[in-house]
């Protein structure tokens, strides 16, 4: 099926972003695919969506946390009429390390990178889904959102938040016909986790009762479920962790 609705996914270059840029382009949604840190990469993805599934599939390579990117960004969406219909707010990084330790500058990173960066394309993407009648929003959280994390006091503090805004931004916009919702991820194979060694990743599978990491794939395929179905489903955080917290 061919849809004519843009998606638009920040942080599409790795991990989950990229298993859900595949997802929707299985489906045959037209792409706008957000990256920074790996614009090679995600120049081959948009190639290889575009050969293999015969989709429109764009790239902007800029900061997710920087206004003035997002702004520029959304400026030119607007002009040629292609906001988009489905936003996937995923762009995220980590930080672990004692909490004492951490500079304001390395807090400011996290905020903006997590959260100010949804704040930012929510508010550029709202408009737009305004004037199209309806629209859906999906903010990628993590179970530490949900419980804390010690030594990642701000990736949980910016992760709490997500959750949060998602809540209070589904009431606002439901009377609208725009839902939005969050998936809170547990432990996910990504690059995001392979800093952990053998012996620890062994110790972390081990508290998981499904007794392994979920899978970029099956991570994706929570967000398309929360994008696109369920039209009565808004204002929900759906945790899914193999069990784990």
């Amino acid at each position: 099926m061919v849809h004519t609705g843009y998606v638009l996914i920040t942080g599409a270059s790795r991990g989950i972003g990229r298993a859900t840029a595949h997802t929707f382009a299985s489906h045959g949604y037209p792409l706008i695919l957000n990256g920074f840190h790996s614009p090679d990469a995600l120049e081959a993805l948009s190639r290889e969506l575009r050969g293999r599934f015969h989709i429109s599939c764009e790239i902007t390579v800029g900061d997710a946390g920087n206004a003035a990117y997002v702004q520029s960004l959304f400026a030119e969406l607007t002009a040629r009429d292609t906001g988009p219909e489905i936003l996937i707010n995923n762009a995220g990084t980590a930080h672990i390390g004692l909490f004492q330790d951490m500079s304001p500058e390395e807090w400011q990173r996290i905020i903006n990178t997590n959260l100010t960066s949804c704040f930012l394309f929510c508010r550029s993407a709202v408009p737009l889904m305004l004037r199209r009648g309806h629209g859906s929003i999906v903010n990628v959280s993590s179970v530490w959102g949900n419980v804390g994390a010690s030594c990642e006091v701000a990736y949980s503090a910016t992760k709490g938040g997500i959750n949060a805004m998602t809540r209070a931004l589904a009431k606002e916009l439901a009377p609208s016909h725009i839902r939005c919702n969050a998936a809170a991820f547990g432990a996910v194979d990504t690059a995001m986790n392979h800093f952990l060694d053998p012996e620890e990743t062994a110790a972390l599978l081990e508290e998981i009762p499904a007794g392994r990491m979920g899978t970029p794939e099956e991570a994706a395929a929570l967000i398309y479920d929360l994008a696109v179905r369920h039209p009565y489903l808004t204002g929900q955080v759906v945790t899914m962790d193999g069990g784990w917290i």
